[in-house]
């Protein structure tokens, strides 16, 4: 494996009396994708809100490329991108625009941005129709438009919650097919949060179980003899049900 790149220790996250992530310790290493899986609740969106400094941990630490996120929050989000459920955008503007815009706001030359942009949509599939204004999008452009927003600054991380809510099979598969090949040219570090079980198998190199705001086990999809039905045996004996868990 590569070196570490996300590493929790006895992540805790409390609201007063209720605990929603509890005492985690997990790694992450460069180069890989790593999924997050559980239903709705499990602590996951909590447990990367804390990667990115977007919210404080009750105790223990998390470190994204060697930094202490709660210590320094913004240094952590210039080096990653982060592509949440619901992606918003200024609607009244083209994706060109769009991307440009983040592009400055990370301060990258206008000339750069302008082509890096251009390439980012021709790659989500997004140069069609240059002119049509995001807010005429679908779900699923809207997320594809999401991955190319987080990728014009060049993260070495990008971390994905819950990135194919709401998109057509078709588009799911489009999408995580992208992002395998993301990694496999650029060798990007990938979080892939997901309560769909069918989708973390087939993109993943290990899964963290999450149930009730603890890590409840880690798979290696390499190790399992049965990927899809192993995984799916190991997933009903902490929650039962089929392949996509709401």
């Amino acid at each position: 494996m590569g070196e570490p790149i996300i590493e929790l220790e006895e992540l805790t996250k409390k609201y007063g009396k209720f605990t929603a992530v509890d005492h985690i310790n997990l790694t992450v290493h460069k180069g890989e994708i790593f999924g997050i899986l559980g239903p709705n609740g499990a602590g996951k969106s909590t447990t990367i809100l804390m990667m990115l400094g977007l919210t404080d941990p009750t105790s223990g630490s998390v470190k994204v490329c060697g930094i202490n996120s709660t210590r320094n929050p913004l240094q952590v989000r210039h080096r990653v991108g982060y592509l949440p459920e619901d992606v918003g955008f200024y609607d009244d503007m083209t994706g060109l625009e769009n991307l440009i815009y983040t592009a400055r706001l990370n301060k990258i030359n206008e000339k750069v941005a302008r082509a890096k942009a251009a390439e980012l949509l021709e790659r989500v599939g997004l140069a069609v129709d240059p002119k049509k204004k995001t807010g005429k999008y679908s779900r699923g452009m809207r997320q594809r438009l999401g991955l190319a927003d987080v990728l014009i600054k060049n993260p070495e991380v990008i971390i994905l919650d819950e990135p194919t809510s709401g998109i057509d099979p078709a588009g799911v598969q489009e999408f995580m097919d992208l992002i395998r090949q993301l990694r496999q040219e650029n060798g990007l570090t990938v979080l892939f949060s997901s309560h769909h079980l069918d989708q973390v198998q087939h993109i993943c190199d290990r899964i963290g179980l999450f149930g009730n705001g603890k890590l409840l086990a880690e798979v290696k999809l390499n190790e399992l003899q049965d990927k899809e039905h192993g995984l799916e045996n190991i997933y009903n004996n902490y929650f039962g049900g089929g392949k996509s868990h709401e």
